[in-house]
């Protein structure tokens, strides 16, 4: 199934000092190039690897290391975030550093400043944005987003999780696309930064605020943050509804063994 990911200039997604930016790339930092460049080098033709057990081994360690690169980049984020609702709460000023963070967080979670103020109401929303992604919810959607690896659009655009794009010429024509659709399939200059922009687009788009909700309610419980019960905010991420949630909770439960958090 495709997805919509909306997209400025280019399909190509990067962060910039953490952040992650759509179209523009003016810088990644040395860890983020380090990343992009690993993933890239030792991508494997999973098609050529017969024994399901050994592919489905294969995929998710390849993916594995981007997805924890960008839940600990959430973390940190966080970190900051309620350090700075700390020092709201207590009269504390802020100094321009961290007020010129928190606007580039705004910017990149699409969640602006309340009248270019930082109040412990805008902190509050944007904290249900930057929070982190189960790595058995995020490595399933990939799974079965891209064939295990196998799909055109994962091997020719690096895009492992059905990501679009609008504008002509930004990525993949698809074979079956209907008529008068003018949609092409995201390209991603490495499969890290496919992960990245799954991240921000699961954490910002309002097709998968009952995704948000679900986790904020955990947080609330004290709960430990699950891809089962994520998974039943991801309705909106197919045009197959409840099925496909019921079909990736069904590989979390499946594949359970490879799972080493969420």
């Amino acid at each position: 199934m495709i997805k919509n990911i909306t997209t400025s200039k280019v399909a190509i997604f990067a962060l910039v000092s953490g952040l992650t930016a759509c179209g523009e790339i003016p810088f990644q930092s040395s860890n983020d190039e380090a990343a992009s460049a690993s993933s890239q080098n030792a991508k494997p033709d999973f098609s050529k690897i017969t024994d399901v057990t050994l592919k489905k081994a294969a995929f998710f360690d390849f993916l594995r290391p981007a997805v924890e690169h960008e839940n600990q980049r959430i973390i940190e984020e966080r970190q900051f975030l309620e350090s700075v609702l700390s020092s709201v709460n207590t009269g504390e000023s802020l100094s321009r550093d961290q007020y010129a963070y928190a606007e580039k967080l705004a910017d990149a979670y699409k969640l602006p400043l309340d009248g270019n103020m930082i109040t412990a109401d805008w902190l509050a929303a944007i904290l249900e944005r930057v929070d982190v992604l189960p790595e058995s919810l995020v490595l399933s959607q990939a799974a079965n987003e891209s064939g295990w690896g196998t799909s055109r659009f994962a091997v020719e655009g690096n895009n492992y999780f059905g990501q679009w794009c609008y504008r002509k010429g930004c990525g993949l024509v698809p074979n079956a696309r209907n008529e008068g659709a003018s949609h092409e399939v995201a390209v991603f200059a490495s499969p890290y930064l496919s992960v990245q922009a799954y991240f921000m687009n699961v954490n910002t788009n309002r097709a998968y605020q009952d995704l948000r909700d679900i986790r904020s309610a955990q947080r609330k419980a004290g709960e430990e943050v699950e891809g089962t019960k994520l998974a039943e905010g991801l309705s909106r991420y197919s045009e197959r509804g409840h099925a496909y949630v019921d079909e990736i909770q069904a590989m979390i439960k499946h594949n359970n063994q490879y799972w080493r958090q969420g």
